[in-house]
């Protein structure tokens, strides 16, 4: 290595072990046993036999020794860096470099384009894409609160944007925590489902401290309704609240998203009658195949048996259960199955009406982990309208209830199997043809109808 060092390889030159040089001045290349010496050839061989050289050798240094002489000599010199960007005067001169033109410049923003403009573009902060004033916390105005949950109070509020009420979600977000994961999941999935009877999120503001969803202001839930008209509702109201109400899950259902937690509360009733589901907050994308779900979903009352005894593994069915209950609740003004105590006292309402199930009637349901024999009674089953003899004023009342209420979730109806229920079979086939964003009371007859004045017993 040490005497590959100090050997020089020069055009045009030679040197010895004791640092002499001897020049060598002809016209042509010739090699010698110490060197090799080189002509310059047109079309960049020169600079060619540079960079190779630059890349095997380190550092190259480029002289002239002679003024007359048009040969120019390589000569190496030892380097720590390969740097080859060091080039003499006189090659600089003689070697022409060609560049690649630059590519043009990238457009400026508009705003420095037309800096006059009085609407200059500004930054997006809508969640909904494009640039918008959405976004803003000062765009709305808060009011009264209307209800508080466990992770976010709802307030009445006013839009500055649209001059209209709406309803104010306010998330209170922990700091070393960030937003609850339920509220991700109804943001995201909400942005999606556009439909008349699923509540509209208009838009997003977020700030350090809290997580604002600014919702369509509906003025009363069907908790609240059959309060304050108890006893039952009007027949005729229940088809309409039931047709809205399984129109938005068929919607949702055919988007494969779950709601979870289908209950009175969480369906909205505007004055003209329109229902919309809202709270999301429990609801999942259901990918195929199946994924296991918790099973501590839907609020007790109209949390269906197979979840109730562990099952994790459910789909649409688990929100056709709750759709039953309601349905039973507006027809005769009180909860169908209303548990008190625990999951087995829930159990024990159902089963005391629909019978202890068996391998024989539901196969499989001794296998779910909350199948405890000596924790369940053993009932057999009795027809719904005995329980409930309202469903007999209504023609096939108690036949669809049946069909929601059954304790197989692989028996149970769908959503829009449902809606083609002769149950239906009174209201106007338009219904069927509206556009999913369009209100069923938009189709003429449709309204709703005045309450009875009863009182519950």
């Amino acid at each position: 290595m040490h005497c590959s060092m100090e050997r020089s390889i020069s055009a045009g030159s030679t040197t010895n072990a004791s640092g002499q040089t001897t020049t060598m001045a002809s016209a042509a290349a010739t090699n010698t046993k110490d060197g090799v010496t080189m002509r310059e050839k047109k079309g960049g061989a020169l600079q060619k036999l540079k960079k190779r050289l630059s890349h095997s050798f380190g550092r190259l240094n480029w002289r002239s020794t002679d003024s007359t002489d048009h040969h120019d000599r390589v000569q190496r010199q030892l380097s720590v860096s390969s740097d080859s960007k060091l080039l003499d005067d006189d090659i600089r001169e003689e070697t022409r470099v060609i560049m690649r033109p630059k590519k043009p410049p990238r457009p400026k923003s508009e705003v420095f384009l037309n800096k006059q403009d009085p609407h200059p573009r500004r930054k997006r902060f809508s969640a909904f894409g494009g640039d918008s004033p959405f976004g803003k916390q000062d765009a709305y105005v808060k009011l009264e609160p209307l209800g508080e949950g466990s992770y976010a109070t709802v307030y009445r509020g006013f839009s500055k944007l649209t001059y209209q009420r709406v309803a104010l979600k306010e998330i209170r977000l922990q700091e070393e925590e960030g937003a609850p994961f339920t509220a991700i999941r109804e943001a995201s999935l909400l942005k999606e489902l556009k439909h008349s009877n699923i509540v509209t999120l208009h838009d997003i503001v977020h700030t350090r401290e809290t997580l604002t969803f600014v919702f369509e202001y509906v003025n009363t839930d069907l908790s609240q309704y059959m309060e304050k008209h108890p006893g039952g509702l009007d027949h005729r109201n229940v088809r309409l609240f039931l047709f809205q109400l399984l129109r938005g899950l068929s919607y949702c259902h055919k988007r494969r998203v779950l709601h979870r937690d289908v209950k009175p509360q969480n369906l909205l009733i505007s004055d003209c009658g329109e229902l919309k589901l809202a709270d999301f907050g429990l609801a999942r994308a259901k990918s195929v195949p199946s994924h296991t779900y918790s099973h501590e979903v839907v609020t007790l009352w109209y949390r269906p048996p197979d979840v109730l005894l562990g099952s994790t593994e459910y789909s649409t069915s688990l929100d056709m259960w709750g759709v039953g209950c309601i349905f039973v609740e507006m027809v005769t003004g009180m909860p169908t199955f209303p548990g008190i105590r625990d999951t087995y006292d829930q159990l024990d309402k159902i089963f005391k009406l629909l019978g202890t199930p068996t391998e024989e009637t539901w196969p499989g349901c001794t296998h779910y982990p909350g199948y405890k024999p000596h924790k369940l009674g053993v009932y057999r089953p009795r027809k719904l309208g005995h329980n409930f003899p309202r469903l007999y004023d209504i023609v096939e009342g108690e036949a669809i209830a049946n069909a929601f209420l059954q304790l197989n979730p692989d028996k149970r109806i769908g959503a829009e199997e449902a809606l083609h229920h002769n149950y239906f079979a009174q209201l106007p086939k338009k219904l069927y043809e509206l556009p999913d964003e369009t209100s069923i009371f938009t189709v003429e007859g449709v309204h709703l109808y005045p309450e009875p004045n009863r009182q519950s017993k």
